[in-house]
């Protein structure tokens, strides 16, 4: 039988000649007309310091030029239900592909997201139980903590054709597994009345200690006063039982008050639709305080804490209940699994057992299915979101990824490194925006973004190769490098902090002794127990300032000026220069441009189509109505000063007739956490992970506390940039304060006073303290993971 044989071409296929991707003019916030050809099918790492332009480039032009196109192939109708997305200032894009986007994005903090919901373990898991678990108790609804029980029954009305209706006694049943007591939640809040009013006095007498709650008030203070439901001389603790329901429970009732139609509602559920169905963080500081006293979250009774009734915790597969498998680490309960032998779910089994051992593999083992979303890292969310995709069959995809070793231990970023070169192995392209040399150095291609920040940045500095970065004269190539000593001497400290018996999570009983005085750095694996020991133990306090990753939140009318408070001395002066009033230097206030609400573009909603903003022509987007313009301090106009860098601002408000003492100072601390670049006016939305935690340092340095708790601040920040930080972190201590950082940056470690390392490992593996001291001790004993790093590190 002859054997066929394939002729090689003589020339290469059409097919083969697009094999980068090529981007021609993006203009992309700062970015200035770059031009760059990138390679498919490649790891490519995207450097330079915070602020240089590599969001702007990847996320804000690749990928979402990317995810437009794709969106465009659907229907008009099922566009109207997808996000519209804007076409980014770009002149061509050729050669994309489509794009999965990972990035730091904390997941949701909806009480009822868990790590097992965000990743369709639990909806696996509950699927398993519903046909193995014995007592059987219902479908897979019946396992599921966000599901109801719902009975009903009654008359429904049917039509057929011309028929006459006819009315059918229909009921409707519905097996649900959420805990009744705490709707599953977990967790049931409690509110503390001796917080909400002193029962000794009565309503006249002003009896209520709810902040803006004052007796003039006839919207609250004066609809209890005048009810008529209630005695308001009389003090409160000696209301008949009547009376205290209505104060407290009373439904929402509808009262006349000084001829004005009111709705009386009882003391509780007022407070609750006021106070606990807002966003904590971005109450005013009295009233979160008020809310932190007041309210009391304990753990469920009725379900302890499992979310789940109490019949879906009576279905047990092997003596191990739904809620059992979901409180196990997820190492534990991958090994349980695979113990599994049950041919009728065989498929199931399989699925189920990729997913957690992809957990495992990707270094999350040690968290839990019932872990709430919300309190993950930044790190950990972006992990949990890569399980999805390592398993995924796709090929010819480009992932795109924000700074993935966030979070990470040195010993961990191999293993990322290793799950990076899969994803390009398997014939996909892989961009990455990363500061660690670590993840640079296995790049098959480097673009090197800068040479500054802000407009200082926005153009391509090198791109080529690793060896190419480390030749190039550029901040990224000059930094690359870098090792940082050891300290000759190390602070003494001025007291300890005792913590005595920490058992928060993992923490096994930890006793230790953290020094006042000194930089001190907790460091361990991640999930070894560092976030627990420290804003578990650390007692807050007016004394203790904590910084940790949760993001800021804030429209894109908000910007560094008004966040930090610096718009209010700014507003003042101008104020007080031009005899007006202070109100008429805000944009969303008495100043602002009518036309555009202050907002300084038009926007045009065109339905399923990309929204279009164009600058508003009133204003021609300065914000403010041309009236206001006309006032000045210093020579400037307010849109003009909104428009300087916080270093020309800094320089613009220290002398001369624009002197403001009270605006230098929240400016000098901008300066300090490495944001000068900034513009007073830029919109919070644009900044990036690592300059809005920045931002929030520069706001919390002006807190009087004398301990600072900083979560990894080294995030988001450029190699040299480091360097600038550690100086800020010495100043802080020299002033006198205490600062502790969680840290896995070598050269925050290298420069600390004293270390106290976590583990030995993650999870029951870790919670424990296994070194405390100097650098140069752990250096000397190697006796850890850390020190083994460190060592290498610093090349002892």
């Amino acid at each position: 039988m002859a054997t066929r044989k394939s002729a090689q071409p003589s020339v290469p296929h059409g097919a083969d000649s697009h094999d980068v991707i090529r981007v021609h003019g993006a203009r992309e916030n700062n970015l200035k007309d770059v031009s760059i050809e990138i390679p498919k099918r490649r790891l490519t790492v995207f450097t330079g310091v915070s602020g240089s332009g590599k969001s702007s480039l990847v996320f804000n032009t690749i990928a979402a030029e990317s995810q437009r196109l794709i969106n465009e192939t659907y229907s008009t109708f099922v566009q109207g239900f997808m996000p519209t997305l804007a076409r980014p200032e770009v002149d061509v894009l050729e050669g994309l592909t489509t794009v999965i986007t990972v990035d730091q994005q904390r997941m949701g903090s909806d009480p009822r997201s868990t790590v097992g919901t965000a990743t369709d373990a639990n909806a696996m898991l509950r699927i398993l139980f519903s046909r193995l678990g014995k007592p059987h108790i219902g479908p897979p609804s019946a396992y599921s903590f966000n599901t109801a029980t719902v009975r009903a029954s009654g008359g429904i009305t049917v039509e057929r054709g011309d028929a006459k209706t006819k009315t059918v006694k229909a009921t409707y049943n519905r097996t649900g597994g959420m805990c009744t007591h705490c709707e599953g939640r977990g967790k049931v809040s409690d509110i503390d009345l001796t917080q909400l009013y002193d029962d000794t006095k009565s309503i006249a007498e002003g009896a209520f200690t709810i902040p803006g709650w004052k007796s003039d008030n006839v919207w609250t203070v004066g609809i209890y006063a005048q009810s008529g439901f209630l005695d308001p001389d009389k003090p409160i603790r000696r209301f008949t039982k009547q009376e205290m329901r209505d104060f407290l429970y009373r439904e929402p009732t509808k009262v006349k008050v000084n001829g004005v139609n009111l709705t009386y509602e009882g003391l509780i559920p007022k407070i609750q639709k006021s106070f606990l169905s807002k966003d904590k963080e971005a109450m005013q500081p009295h009233i979160r305080a008020f809310v932190e006293r007041a309210v009391t979250f304990t753990t469920c009774p009725e379900c302890d804490g499992t979310r789940l009734s109490e019949g879906a915790r009576s279905s047990k597969i092997k003596r191990i209940s739904i809620a059992d498998a979901c409180r196990m680490e997820i190492r534990d309960l991958a090994e349980w699994v695979r113990g599994l032998d049950e041919p009728s779910v065989a498929p199931l089994l399989a699925s189920l057992q990729q997913t957690l051992d992809s957990f495992v593999e990707i270094g999350l083992g040690y968290l839990s299915l019932d872990r709430p979303a919300g309190t993950l890292s930044g790190g950990e969310a972006q992990r949990v979101k890569m399980i999805r995709h390592l398993g995924s069959a796709l090929t010819d995809v480009t992932y795109v990824f924000d700074e993935p070793t966030i979070g990470l231990h040195p010993h961990d970023i191999q293993r990322m490194n290793d799950l990076l070169l899969r994803l390009r192995d398997k014939g996909n392209t892989v961009l990455v925006v990363e500061h660690k040399p670590e993840t640079i150095a296995i790049a098959d291609h480097v673009v090197d973004l800068g040479p500054g920040a802000g407009t200082g940045g926005g153009t391509v500095c090198f791109e080529g190769t690793v060896e190419g970065l480390r030749a190039a004269d550029t901040s990224t190539g000059r930094h690359l490098d870098d090792r940082s000593t050891l300290k000759d001497g190390v602070r003494t400290p001025s007291g300890r902090l005792q913590i005595r018996g920490a058992d928060a999570n993992n923490l096994k009983n930890v006793d230790v002794d953290i020094p006042l005085g000194a930089l001190v750095v907790i460091t361990g694996v991640a999930g070894s127990g560092k976030s627990s020991l420290v804003h578990g133990s650390v007692p807050a306090g007016e004394n203790v300032v904590s910084v940790d990753q949760s993001p800021i939140r804030g429209s894109r009318r908000s910007n560094p000026a008004t966040y930090t408070g610096l718009l209010d001395p700014i507003r003042k002066a101008f104020a007080k220069a031009n005899g007006v009033k202070p109100a008429l230097f805000s944009a969303n206030s008495e100043g602002a441009c009518p036309t555009c609400n202050g907002a300084g573009v038009v926007y045009t909603d065109l339905a399923m189509m990309a929204g279009v903003s164009t600058p508003c022509e009133d204003c021609e987007g300065k914000r403010f109505q041309a009236e206001v313009l006309e006032y000045h301090l210093g020579g400037k106009d307010i849109s003009e000063v909104l428009a300087m860098s916080v270093d020309e601002a800094e320089a613009f408000f220290a002398e001369g007739e624009a002197r403001t003492p009270a605006a230098h100072k929240i400016l000098e601390r901008l300066a300090d956490v490495g944001l000068g670049y900034l513009t007073l006016g830029q919109p919070l939305t644009t900044l990036s992970g690592g300059e809005r935690q920045r931002l929030k340092l520069a706001t919390h340095m002006a807190d009087k506390g004398g301990v600072y708790v900083l979560d990894e601040p080294t995030t988001g920040l450029h190699l040299a940039d480091v360097e600038q930080l550690l100086g800020l972190l010495d100043r802080l201590v020299d002033a006198g304060k205490s600062v502790i950082v969680i840290e896995h940056h070598q050269a925050v470690m290298a420069h600390a006073d004293w270390i106290i390392d976590l583990g030995p490992g993650a999870g029951h593996d870790g919670g424990k303290v296994v070194f405390e001291g100097t650098p140069e001790k752990l250096v000397a004993d190697r006796s850890t993971l850390t020190g083994e790093h460190l060592a290498a590190y610093v090349g002892a």
